[in-house]
């Protein structure tokens, strides 16, 4: 039989319908998938240590037999004790919660132990209680040492059967062919492609297992680089797109009628947007400006261009009341020029009579500009002539959204994607590399620093009477809280969730204020019900989870206080400080934490001294890792499995240069078919835009 990657994982050795079913859970369920199931990390077993020679806080191998063998329970504990010994001396072993092994081991039993080694609190002897593996030997077996890998696994899948099930497809698979330009690996100087796929699951040594994951993590950032700049070429060289001619009349007029003057970085990203909206090539570009720098205005300029130029432009927020705030201020902003505006929520279109109204004004052509939710999305908003859309906060949108909007205009409309969440370079190439970024840094004049001071728990009650004096002085305040409620899994931890926080503020030192409670789970009418309430002024205290992350101007807020603020990483922290100084008055930010050391001290220090949200984003990646910064974000691309975005820079860099210049230097497409093969196997379709050459 052929061999072919995309079969089931049942034609490998040791796989029958069972453990299939169990590797689904993995997302296990070819041999690719298998073979691409690459360790999360390694053990060392290439040296047994003598038990005598065993030293505190080392990472051992032990090989001897058991005795003394005890099973016991303490506090809900289900606690099974041995003694390991060999000719050198013993060591007490410690297991938890796996009492199935009463009937694995016995006194006598040869075992091979992975661990490191504590002094038992009790006797001040050595033991093991921190046990990465063990494995039953024979009498007597031979041990296998080396550089084992360790795979992420479920209870029913040992890292002892993905071993062996991974040497046995390694054993049964032919060598793998190479899928980069012979030039580029010779260039590169990397490791063959099948020696790099063995070496990965079983490297001889450090050396090895290093080029092998630069061999890996080059071939996973370079297949991701070519296909967003297959889809940025096909976008370029395939499509045609809204050629706008240059600024006129209209877009001039609310320049000169704008209550500010661009900042530097403003005039930069629009010029660099009205040059792209010139071209010929569908626009598709990311703008990148931190909380408060002015973002919505160039939103507006360039609407305005495409509605001079004859088109319908389309602004999509990600809440109903976020988009009803761009209305008013388009409203204002525009009322001296004779662009008409719309608007559509899921409100709207809940009224018959509403939505069938709006839905011919914006077929008809009537309406120039509409801004709305996801509502835009609905089956029925046609498009009379759609030239621009723009999403505002992109991150809170599939891939998949964005594109059924762009799909609602006759031809290829010119795409703005916005965020206010600051992102690392390394981040933007990984996952926006399909497109052109503009950075606005540079603030509005006027605009006050907000004042951020890290606070103990200790100091609450200081601190919320200045938040009551400042609410006194006519002031608004947030309280923000990293849980809802509190979990069983939380309740030995000293987290204090929103709804605690609510009863114990708003019966206490606020009782006399008007306060109010938001989360996630409230439904979204609530939602917006109590943002409105808010922003009138009606609620002076509102607390809340991090829904407020993403939210409206609030110019009379000037107090935010963030509880448990070690729970939340930079980036958040930073935006969440942005829905804060947004007036004229003096704006602070309070970080509450007892966190005294380690990473999330370092971090909330950080915000005491930095108000830079870019220089705090790449802290964030640093201190977190790439997995960390995104969270559930829908940027839609995949998971990367060996490289890493930060630690992996140097080989990002040399990829995406690779990339580009083999794209560039590509006369046809016809190689194209086989990277399109295997971008298909080892993404499925996340990059089905790609059309077949």
């Amino acid at each position: 039989m052929k061999f072919n990657f995309e079969d089931s994982v049942m034609y490998v050795k040791g796989v029958g319908p069972l453990r299939a079913k169990a590797l689904e859970i993995l997302n296990i369920r070819t041999m690719y998938d298998l073979l691409t199931h690459y360790p999360r990390s390694y053990e060392d077993q290439r040296n047994v240590t003598p038990i005598a020679q065993a030293r505190i806080d080392e990472q051992v191998v032990l090989v001897g037999r058991l005795s003394n063998i005890n099973f016991r329970t303490a506090r809900n504990l289900k606690i099974l004790d041995a003694i390991l010994t060999d000719s050198s001396g013993s060591i007490q072993i410690t297991w938890f919660n796996q009492e199935y092994l009463l009937k694995k081991f016995k006194t006598g039993t040869r075992l091979m132990v992975i661990g490191k080694i504590k002094v038992n609190a009790w006797s001040e002897a050595l033991s093991i209680s921190q046990i990465n593996s063990f494995a039953i030997l024979e009498p007597d077996e031979e041990i296998s040492l080396g550089i084992k890998p360790v795979y992420a696994s479920t209870a029913a899948l040992n890292q002892s059967f993905f071993r062996v099930a991974i040497k046995n497809l390694l054993e049964k698979m032919p060598p793998i062919p190479e899928i980069l330009p012979a030039e580029l690996i010779s260039e590169m100087n990397l490791m063959p492609l099948d020696a790099a796929i063995r070496a990965i699951h079983f490297p001889a040594d450090e050396l090895q297992l290093s080029e092998a994951r630069r061999r890996l993590a080059f071939d996973e950032l370079f297949l991701i680089q070519c296909g967003l700049m297959l889809i940025k070429r096909q976008s370029r060289e395939e499509q045609c797109g809204i050629i706008c001619k240059k600024n006129g009349a209209l877009v001039n007029k609310l320049l000169t009628s704008l209550p500010f003057k661009l900042t530097g970085d403003q005039s930069k990203t629009f010029a660099t947007v009205a040059q792209d909206m010139e071209s010929k090539f569908p626009m598709r570009r990311l703008i990148q400006g931190d909380v408060g720098s002015g973002k919505t205005v160039i939103a507006m300029l360039a609407l305005v261009k495409a509605v001079e130029n004859g088109y319908q432009g389309a602004f999509m927020a990600p809440t109903e009341i976020l988009a009803n705030q761009h209305f008013e201020t388009f409203t204002k902003m525009l009322s001296g020029l004779s662009v008409k505006i719309g608007f559509l929520s899921a409100k709207v279109t809940r009224s018959k009579k509403m939505r069938e109204e709006i839905y011919n004004q914006i077929s008809s052509g009537e309406l120039d500009i509409i801004i709305g939710t996801h509502a835009l999305l609905q089956e029925g908003v046609n498009f009379a002539k759609l030239g621009l859309i723009i999403t505002d906060e992109q991150h809170r949108f599939g891939v998949a959204q964005r594109a059924a909007l762009s799909k609602k205009s006759a031809g290829v409309p010119d795409m703005i994607v916005m965020t206010a969440t600051p992102i690392p370079r390394t981040m933007t190439l990984t996952i926006y590399g399909d497109l052109d970024v503009s950075l606005i840094k540079e603030l509005p004049p006027g605009r006050k620093p907000i004042k951020t001071y890290v606070k103990t728990i200790r100091n609450r009650k200081k601190v919320y009477e200045f938040v009551l004096n400042e609410i006194l002085q006519g002031r608004q305040a947030y309280v923000v809280c990293p849980l809802i409620e509190r979990s069983e899994s939380e309740k030995l931890n000293y987290i204090d969730p929103a709804e605690e926080i609510f009863e114990k503020l708003s019966r206490g030192v606020f009782k006399d204020i008007p306060c109010a409670l938001i989360h996630g789970k409230l439904k979204p009418s609530d939602k917006d019900n109590i943002m409105t309430r808010f922003r009138d002024g009606e609620i002076k205290l509102l607390v809340s989870t991090t829904v407020i992350e993403v939210g409206v101007d609030v110019p009379n807020a000037t107090v935010m206080v963030i509880e448990n603020a070690e729970r939340f990483g930079l980036s958040q922290l930073h935006q969440l400080r942005g829905r804060v100084g947004r007036g004229s008055e003096k704006s602070y930010c309070i970080l509450v934490s007892n966190s005294k050391q380690g990473d999330a001290k370092t971090r909330l220090d950080l915000m005491e001294t930095t108000a830079d949200g870019f220089e705090l984003a790449e802290q964030d990646l640093k201190l977190r890792g790439p997995g960390e910064f995104f969270g559930e974000s829908q940027h839609g691309l995949p998971d990367l499995k060996v490289a890493n975005v930060f630690r992996d820079i140097q080989t990002l860099i040399e990829a995406r240069n690779a990339a580009e210049k083999f794209i560039a230097n590509s006369a046809d497409l016809n190689y194209f078919n086989q990277l399109r093969k295997n971008l298909a196997l080892a993404y499925g379709d996340k990059f089905n835009q790609i059309n077949q050459a």
